[in-house]
């Protein structure tokens, strides 16, 4: 099994890495790629040393599996050529994830939606699989009808540059050459996360937004988001709003989420046992507590997630996507 990992270097990427070895997919060559910078160096993984490719050496050696965490433009310009030599590319960018042709997988949700010629695969944005693997067992039973959601997402979601800024400014040596962000990140919260649009909206807000349609099948969903940047460093996390067709019981909710794979029911609040980002880090699941019912309107709910952004947000979605390759002898 040859799998390259493109964009190794970065902090998905490392997590990649990680991910693959405690689960012990099975690799019998491993293929680091990453930018020209890098191209020669070499970094260890699991107690071995490894060279770092460019690109077409990557390709050259006709890796089986390939996951892309580069950013959008380099999966759009190499990602293609990755599979034009039998490859399947599971792409953590945002570059293919509204193409109708291309699959959007949270595998827990909707893995059946891969077979052996779905060559390009899609994972989700971060703060979408977290809320979608808690929203979807909800919506089979009683039908989404609306979402607000209010997020506070980690700075490492905008890697290595932001955890820079942060401590830097941390450290008291902030300097505006530093930042990523437009404002300082230390002791602070931004309401921002992405570039804005022509609607006042960032593109992770309507990233949120379109995902979760997506993935659900289910282009009704009214959905509304406000993301916000926050100096945390365990993951990210959201405050969601949910109202349903259908009439809903807090109680079953609660069994309905504790018997769901990939979420944690963490809901005491009286003994202060609900999630936080903290708590997320580093796990694989997603947790999930303050449920509660909105007594402001009928059929709706409030409730709290939390998940590690670079796991299950970015690499551990990834390598399962890739397990369920492997594991249905599509290779």
């Amino acid at each position: 099994m040859r799998v390259a990992i493109v964009g190794v270097t970065g902090m998905v990427g490392r997590k990649i890495l990680k991910v693959l070895e405690e689960v012990n997919f099975p690799i019998s060559q491993l293929i680091p790629v990453a930018s020209d910078r890098s191209v020669g160096k070499t970094l260890h993984w699991k107690g071995q040393e490894y060279t770092i490719y460019s690109m077409e050496k990557a390709i050259n050696m006709k890796p089986q599996i390939a996951l892309f965490s580069a950013g959008g433009s380099t999966s759009l310009e190499w990602a293609p050529k990755f599979v034009e030599v039998g490859c399947f590319v599971i792409d953590n960018s945002s570059a293919f994830r509204m193409e109708t042709d291309i699959p959007l997988v949270v595998p827990e949700i909707n893995s059946n939606v891969i077979n052996h010629e779905t060559k390009l695969i899609a994972n989700p944005n971060c703060s979408t699989i977290q809320l979608v693997m808690v929203l979807n067992p909800l919506h089979s039973k009683y039908k989404l009808k609306r979402l607000v959601i209010s997020t506070y997402q980690s700075f490492t979601g905008t890697g290595m540059k932001a955890v820079h800024q942060y401590e830097t400014e941390r450290d008291g040596k902030d300097s505006l050459e530093n930042r990523v962000y437009a404002h300082p990140i230390f002791e602070n919260c931004i309401p921002q996360c992405d570039v804005f649009i022509d609607n006042d909206y960032t593109k992770e807000e309507m990233k949120m937004v379109n995902e979760t349609r997506k993935i659900l099948n289910d282009d009704q969903i009214r959905i509304t988001a406000t993301a916000v940047r926050v100096p945390v460093q365990g993951g990210h996390s959201e405050s969601v709003n949910i109202e349903f067709y259908n009439q809903v019981e807090i109680n079953e909710i609660k069994k309905i989420l504790n018997n769901t794979k990939g979420v944690i029911l963490m809901d005491n609040p009286k003994q202060s046992i609900y999630p936080t980002p903290l708590q997320a880090k580093e796990k694989n699941e997603v947790l999930v507590g303050r449920i509660r019912v909105d007594e402001s309107q009928d059929n709706t709910i409030n409730l709290w997630i939390c998940a590690d952004n670079l796991r299950k947000g970015a690499a551990t979605n990834a390598v399962q996507i890739a397990q369920y390759i492997v594991n249905q002898h599509y290779i």
